[in-house]
C-alpha cells in the first residue's frame, strides 16, 4: 500500500504513516526496509497489518510542500518535460487521541490519562506511563484531602455530629471522577505485558488482588507487537 509519512522521530525510532485507505499506521525503525531518513511528507510503500506498517521504504523524494514546511529538506528537482509532483493534501488525523505526541514528563502521562484517555480501555501503557499516572493521582488525592481537612477544621466541622463532611465529600468526588481513567490505565498496562484487561477484576479481591495488580505493573513492556497494538513510543526494544 502507498502512504505518506506524517511524522517520524529518528531518536525514538517511532512514527506515523497515513495510508491510501485513509487510515493511520504506526511504524518503528525495525519496520524500515533500509535505514534511511523519513522526513514529513515522504511517499512510501508498506505492508499494513494490525494498525502497523511493515516493510516500509521510500518511493519518492519529499515534495516541495514538505520542503517548505521543513527548511532542512530539499525538494526533488523537476526533470525536463516532466511536471513536478502535486503537493500532497493536508495531513489528516485519524484514530484515537492517545496517538498524539508522547508526553515528556510524568505529569504529562497523568494529564493525558484523565483527559484524552478518560474512556480508553484499548492499546498499551508502558511502565513509565502507569507509574507517572499513579504518582500524580496520589499527589492530587493528598492535596484534595488536605484542603478538605483544613476547611473542616476552619468551620469547626470536627466538633459537630457531621465531622469531616467536606473532606469525605471532596475525596469521594475525586475518586468517582477518576475511577474510569484509573481502570483504563490498569487495563492498558495489562495489555502491555500481553495479558487480558479483564484481569483488572482481581483488584476486587481484598488485599491480595491489589498486590497481584502491583506485581503486574512492575513487569517490563513486552518488546514486540501483540494483539493490543505495537510497542509504546519511547520504549527501547
Amino acid at each position: 500500500m502507498r502512504g505518506e509519512v506524517l511524522h517520524y522521530d529518528e531518536d525514538q525510532g517511532f512514527g506515523f504513516i497515513t495510508g491510501a485507505d485513509g487510515n493511520r499506521y504506526t511504524f518503528t525503525r525495525e519496520n524500515l526496509r533500509r535505514e534511511t531518513a523519513m522526513p514529513n511528507g515522504t511517499a512510501v510503500e508498506f505492508q499494513p497489518g494490525g494498525g502497523q506498517a511493515r516493510d516500509v521504504f521510500s518511493i519518492a523524494a519529499p515534495t516541495a510542500a514538505a520542503a517548505a514546511a521543513d527548511p532542512g529538506i530539499e525538494a526533488a528537482p523537476a526533470q525536463a518535460g516532466v511536471p513536478p509532483p502535486a503537493a500532497p493534501p493536508p495531513a489528516q488525523h485519524f484514530g484515537r487521541s492517545s496517538e498524539t505526541a508522547e508526553p515528556s514528563d510524568l505529569w504529562g502521562y497523568f494529564w493525558r490519562g484523565v483527559t484524552q484517555n478518560y474512556f480508553n480501555f484499548a492499546g498499551r501503557a508502558r511502565r513509565k506511563e502507569y507509574w507517572g499516572y499513579c504518582l500524580f493521582w496520589t499527589v492530587c488525592l493528598l492535596i484534595i484531602g488536605g484542603i478538605g481537612l483544613y476547611t473542616d477544621m476552619d468551620m469547626g466541622g470536627f466538633d459537630s455530629d457531621i465531622s469531616g463532611t467536606i473532606t469525605v465529600g471532596l475525596c469521594g468526588t475525586f475518586l468517582l471522577a477518576t475511577i474510569l481513567p484509573s481502570l483504563g490505565m490498569i487495563v492498558r498496562r495489562l495489555h502491555d505485558i500481553g495479558l487480558s484487561g479483564w484481569l483488572c477484576l482481581l483488584i476486587l479481591i481484598p488485599t491480595i488482588g491489589s498486590l497481584i495488580i502491583l506485581v503486574f505493573a512492575l513487569i517490563p513492556t513486552q518488546a514486540r507487537e501483540n494483539q493490543w497494538g505495537p510497542v509504546p513510543a519511547g520504549v527501547r526494544v
